[in-house]
This record gives C-alpha cells, sequence and structure tokens, in this order.
C-alpha cells in the first residue's frame, strides 16, 4: 500500500511537469508576438524640432502707481481692449490730497514771508534806535574829553572827577557797541532761521508738484491696454480675482496696466534638453497659428535661454529652455486680411515705436527745474530783501543724509548726464548762477512754468558753451533729483535709477515701469491728455491678433540624404552601450549600433543597422507583468528616449 501511494505520487509529479511544459510551448510564439517591432528604414531625412508657444508682444510698457505719500485711490482708468495712442491717458489717481498738501505749503511760505518782512521791519527800527543810542554815547564822551582838557585850571578833586566821567563814557560806549553787535548777530541769524524754513518749505512743494505731475499716467507708445489684477483684494486660494478698476485704492509702485505693442509680435515656446543642442540663433522655422488655421508663416529663432527652468504649475514639470521666435509681420498681417495701406500703417507704428528712446535719464534735471531745486543749487530763488538761499558749490539735501553723513549736490560740467564731469570751479559756478539770474530778470525759478524753466535752462547751457550742469558719479541725474526734492523715479532696465518726478522704466525685456508725467511729458500733454475710445467705439485697425493666442514651431534642424533611421523608442542601453533588438526567426538577438544624429523621436544610425531589419520597439528580454524592466542582472535600462543630442 506504501509503494503504491509512493508510485502515486511520482506519477502525479511527472504529469504536472509535462503539463506545464506544454502550456510554456503554447505560449511562447503568443509571448513573441505581443512585442511591437518596425522595420529599419533608409531615406533623406530632415531632422526636426517642435515646439508649443504663444503669441507676446516684443515691446510693452507696465504702468505702475505713483507714491503720493497718501491714499492712492484709481479716479480715472482706460477700458481694457482699448487702443491707446501715444501720450494718451490710461490711468488718473485722486489727486484731492496733494492739492490740499500744495495748499498749505503754499500758505507755509507766505507765512514765512510775512515773518520775513516784520523781522526785517523790527531790525530796521532796531538798529535805528541803536544809532541814536551809539550817537548820545559817543557825544557824551567827545563831552567828556572836552571837559578833561580844562583839568589845569579846575582843582584836583574836579579833575579827578572829569578823569572818572571820561572812563565811564568810555566804557558805556563799549558796552553800547557789543551789545548793538550781539542784537544784530541775533537779528541774522533769526532771518537765517526763516530763510531755512522757507527753503525747506519750498523743497517739499517742489516735491508735492512733482507728485502732482505724477498723478496723471500717459501710454508711452502706442498699443493695447491690458489692465492688472487687483492683487491687495485677494481673500484666499479660490478666489477670482477682480481686475482693478475706478474707486479701488491701490498701494504705491503696484502695476496697473500694461501698454501692448500689437505692431509687432513674437512667440514664446519652451524646448527640451536635446532640441536645444541642436538650435542655433537666426535658424530658420515654420509658425502655425490656431487662430489661423492652414496656413503657415515664416519665422527665425530670435534668441534662447542659456538655463533651463521648471513650470511646477503646467502639467511638465521638466526643465525647458526658453525660445524666443520672430515672424514676418507682413506676411502675417497680409493672411490675416490685412489691406497694404493697412499693413503699411501697422509696420510704421512699429518702427516709430522701435526708434523710440527710452525714458532719458535727464528726470532728475527736469525734477530740479520742475520744483525751484535748481535755484537753491544754483544760488537763485532768494528771499524778498534778503540773500540768495543757494550756497556755491552745492548744498546738503534736507533727509537726504546717508551711511556716509549728507549726500551734497556737486555742480560738474561735462557731456551728457549720465558722465561724470570734472568739477565746476568757483569761477564756472559764479558765471552759470549770474547767468540764471540775468535770465530771470527778477523773478524766482518756481515762478516759471516747465516749458519756460527747460527754455531757460537750454537759453543758459547755450551761453555756457553747451556745458549742462550734472551731478558727479555713476547716477547723476537720480541723485540730483532726490537732492533737489525730485520724487525719485522708477527702476530702469537692468536695474538702473532713473530720476526725477516720476520717469523712469524698469522692466528687463520690455519698456519698462512707467511711473507718472515727470520730464517726458510736458505739463501740455499732461494737461490734455484723454482716454482712449472704448474697443466698440474704435475701428482698431492695428489690433488684428491679441497676446496668448498659441502656436505650433516646426524647426528645421539638418537634413540628411539616404540615412538609416529608426524611432528613438528602439534604442536601448546595455552596460553603458547603445543596442537594439534584431528579429531573426521567431528571437531577437542583441546588436550594438553607433548613432549619428538623434532627437527626441528619430535615431540616425551610422553602423550596425541595414534597411528593412526589424527591431523591437520594447524590451524582449523583459518579464512578462514587469512593463519593461530588465531580468535580474541584465545591464539593459529601457528605451533611450533622453539622449543628449549632437553627434556621436
Amino acid at each position: 500500500m506504501k509503494k503504491l501511494l509512493i508510485r502515486l505520487v511520482i506519477l502525479a509529479v511527472v504529469v504536472g511537469a509535462a503539463w506545464a511544459s506544454y502550456q510554456f510551448v503554447q505560449q511562447l510564439p503568443q509571448r513573441q508576438s505581443l512585442i511591437a517591432t518596425t522595420k529599419v528604414r533608409q531615406g533623406d531625412i530632415i531632422v526636426k524640432t517642435f515646439a508649443r508657444g504663444e503669441l507676446r508682444a516684443v515691446r510693452s510698457a507696465t504702468l505702475t502707481a505713483p507714491n503720493l505719500f497718501g491714499t492712492v485711490q484709481v479716479t480715472k482708468l482706460a477700458e481694457i481692449g482699448s487702443f491707446a495712442r501715444d501720450k494718451d491717458l490710461v490711468v488718473e489717481f485722486d489727486d484731492a490730497e496733494l492739492l490740499s498738501r500744495l495748499e498749505e505749503k503754499q500758505l507755509e511760505i507766505d507765512q514765512i514771508d510775512e515773518q520775513f518782512k516784520k523781522s526785517q521791519a523790527d531790525l530796521a527800527i532796531r538798529n535805528n534806535s541803536d544809532q541814536v543810542e551809539l550817537l548820545r554815547a559817543r557825544y557824551a564822551v567827545r563831552r567828556s574829553e572836552l571837559e578833561v582838557k580844562r583839568n589845569e585850571l579846575l582843582s584836583p578833586i574836579d579833575a579827578k572827577r572829569n578823569d572818572l566821567n571820561l572812563e565811564e563814557s568810555k566804557r558805556r560806549l563799549k558796552q553800547l557797541e557789543s551789545d548793538i553787535k550781539s542784537r544784530q548777530e541775533q537779528a541774522e541769524a533769526e532771518l537765517a532761521v526763516l530763510r531755512e524754513k522757507r527753503q525747506k518749505a519750498v523743497v517739499e512743494m517742489a516735491r508735492e508738484k512733482a507728485r502732482l505731475n505724477q498723478v496723471k499716467v500717459l501710454a508711452p507708445m502706442s498699443g493695447l491696454i491690458a489692465v492688472r489684477q487687483n492683487q491687495t483684494s485677494r481673500m484666499g486660494v479660490g478666489f477670482d480675482v477682480p481686475d482693478i478698476r475706478e474707486g479701488d485704492q491701490v498701494q504705491p509702485g503696484m502695476p496697473i496696466a500694461d501698454v501692448l505693442d500689437l505692431s509687432e509680435l513674437e512667440v514664446l515656446g519652451r524646448v527640451g534638453e536635446l532640441d536645444r543642442a541642436n538650435l542655433n540663433e537666426g535658424q530658420a522655422v515654420v509658425l502655425r497659428l490656431d487662430a489661423v488655421p492652414g496656413k503657415q508663416f515664416d519665422g527665425k529663432i530670435k534668441s534662447m535661454s542659456s538655463t533651463a527652468s521648471a513650470n511646477v504649475m503646467s502639467s511638465d514639470p521638466a526643465k525647458k529652455f526658453d525660445v524666443v521666435f520672430s515672424i514676418d509681420m507682413r506676411e502675417l498681417l497680409t493672411a490675416l486680411g490685412a489691406k497694404p495701406d493697412e499693413v503699411a500703417k501697422i509696420l510704421a507704428t512699429a518702427d516709430a515705436n522701435r526708434k523710440k528712446p527710452p525714458v532719458p535719464s535727464f528726470g532728475g534735471m527736469a525734477a530740479m527745474m520742475g520744483g525751484g531745486g535748481m535755484a537753491a543749487a544754483m544760488g537763485g530763488g532768494g528771499m524778498p530783501g534778503g540773500m540768495p538761499t543757494g550756497m556755491p558749490g552745492g548744498m546738503a539735501a534736507p533727509g537726504a543724509a546717508g551711511a556716509d553723513g549728507p549726500r551734497r549736490m556737486t555742480m560738474t560740467m561735462g557731456g551728457p548726464a549720465g558722465a561724470g564731469g570734472a568739477a565746476m570751479t568757483d569761477a564756472d559756478r559764479t558765471k552759470m548762477r549770474d547767468a540764471i539770474q540775468k535770465a530771470l530778470k527778477g523773478r524766482s525759478m518756481q515762478d516759471l512754468s516747465a516749458e519756460e524753466r527747460q527754455k531757460l535752462m537750454a537759453d543758459v547751457m547755450k551761453q555756457s558753451g553747451g556745458q549742462r550742469p550734472t551731478t558727479a558719479g555713476a547716477k547723476p541725474a537720480g541723485d540730483a533729483a532726490v537732492a533737489a526734492g525730485g520724487a525719485p523715479g522708477g527702476e530702469g532696465r537692468g536695474g538702473g535709477r532713473r530720476g526725477g518726478g516720476g520717469g523712469g522704466e524698469g522692466r528687463p525685456g520690455g519698456m519698462g515701469g512707467m511711473g507718472g508725467g515727470g520730464g517726458r511729458f510736458s505739463e501740455a500733454d499732461i494737461k490734455n491728455a484723454k482716454l482712449p475710445p472704448p474697443p466698440d467705439q474704435d475701428s482698431q485697425l492695428d489690433v488684428l491678433l491679441r497676446p496668448g493666442l498659441l502656436a505650433d514651431v516646426e524647426i528645421i534642424v539638418e537634413k540628411i540624404p539616404n540615412a538609416v533611421n529608426i524611432p528613438a523608442q528602439a534604442v536601448f542601453e546595455n552596460e553603458g552601450k547603445l543596442v537594439v533588438y534584431v528579429k531573426k526567426d521567431e528571437k531577437f538577438e542583441m546588436r550594438l549600433i553607433k548613432p549619428l544624429k538623434r532627437s527626441d523621436s528619430t535615431l540616425i544610425v551610422a553602423e550596425g543597422l541595414k534597411k528593412d531589419e526589424v527591431v523591437a520597439l520594447t524590451d524582449p528580454t523583459a518579464k512578462p507583468g514587469t512593463k519593461g524592466k530588465q531580468d535580474k542582472g541584465s545591464g539593459s535600462s529601457g528605451p533611450m528616449n533622453a539622449l543628449p543630442g549632437g553627434k556621436s
């Protein structure tokens, strides 16, 4: 019985092994047939790279809220989508507090002037009284001297009394002269204090006037108005952020709107590491816009970033390189149905905006001239009936002290503002001051309008041989504006400061952040500026495309004739070498290859494969269910979808 059981167990094991072998043999052809394959191709290959990007304006200007040292409330704002021409009003802020402060400063200056006149009158009365007392004292001394001459005829007692009277008269005269001198110095000190108070009030008033010019923000070029979102109203994650509207209160320096120059467009895309190695600036590309189906446009690679970055908010967190593509605007506008005269008008607008210089760094000088600061710097703007308030050689700016002590404005003579020149001598400074006083004809600098001040300074510089007063150092105009009371401007391109009364640019890659009026726009421009017409009341022939439209970019990298190529998915790595699996009958054999050129989708083979050979697209050595992972001990590491670009 025991032997029978052992035989039955052995028989069952044999039958099970036979059944397992049968099933394995049955499944082998089926497993082989599940492996995807492709044939090796040979022919002319055009290596292409594809990118996806969005349309954007080449030039744009960001308009920011100025620092009014008070409530910054939007009272007027151009509508979203309206087309603003150059010098059109884009946004206007509430100026009620500024006007109130200006009236207070003017009242303070008037009060100081009256105090100064009163002090001068009191000083004149006191001087007359002191002169009378001084004459009496001198008369007493002279009388005592005459009495002393009669001492020979008088008794010794009377002679001694006359000598004592003479000494007493001289002592009183000396004391009176000392008292008069002290009272005179005290009165001059009081007048100097009043002069300093008035000068401080004039500088503060100049700053308020400079801020008043920033209340209206004008368009620095023609373009589409894009209003920013009011970030101060953000309530949390998931809440919609509304656009800035009239009546909103904003923070100083906050972006309010963008002026987008749509007369010249470009496409911003992102490419991977492999494609970046095959691209060069100036390379020809073909662009296809989703908004214009069935048409393609010529373009070129305009610029490429040198470092890769990742967008964690997108669906593809991989690091990629930014590439900017130019587009043929004439071809694009013609395809959109624009007439030849409309195309010429739009291209002329692009040329005009392209040739516009950035906001000049003479804003500091404009702020000085705009608020009476030049009078203080050059020695003008004197007190009524008093001495000029300016100090030759520069004046310490109130509130402008830095780490090295008070920052002083040093007048220099030289070339354009921004370039340090040689320091002015006392003779040159006196000559410049006399020329300004002669041109003013008895008036003060703050009594002139902006145009009159600019004309005056131009005449003075012309008379002085084209020499221009500026501040010494790396940032002359901006520092001079601050020293003279001008409101500092925004950040210039690349981080430089452009001073003066609300001018200034800042945004890298664009026209920059624009402040208020400043030195770029005249008072007439600011006064006559009007809002652009709404989109529904404007033909907007210049707005044929909107920024943000998506585009496909096809870049032809190279044309290779009679090239053997396979999909990049069929290439694997084994022990640091590139291999493919070539099908022989019902099996696959591993073969080494030598690549010639590769991209994300295609690999051109220099050696190792022939035309019409069948290669596997997946690893045939991987176990079923492992999704392409190699067997234990195998050197294979999956398809080469991330090979570095370039030639081997």
